[in-house]
């Protein structure tokens, strides 16, 4: 499986476990598989929904933030990776 970046974190709502994904290449569709990587943060999971600004949406692209939510702790900064089969 190959990986190309498209983006970072750049929040992380611990209480809710939801994380701020800004799209800097490419897109981010509902169904995709990321990866996110980090110092101490390193995990993958399937995006079951996106949110931007309070609506659900279901493709993001360049330039949008949209929230997340994720299985595991995630840091600003991480980087996101698109994984690709």
């Amino acid at each position: 499986m190959s990986e190309k970046q498209i983006g970072h974190i750049s929040h992380w709502f611990g209480n809710i476990g939801v994380v701020v994904i800004d799209v800097d290449k490419g897109t981010l569709t509902v169904g995709d598989t990321i990866h996110v990587k980090g110092n101490t943060t390193d995990f993958t999971q399937t995006i079951e929904s996106m949110q931007l600004d309070g609506e659900t949406v279901e493709k993001a692209k360049k330039g949008m933030s949209v929230g997340v939510k994720v299985s595991d702790r995630a840091r600003r900064t991480d980087l996101v990776f698109k994984v690709a089969d």
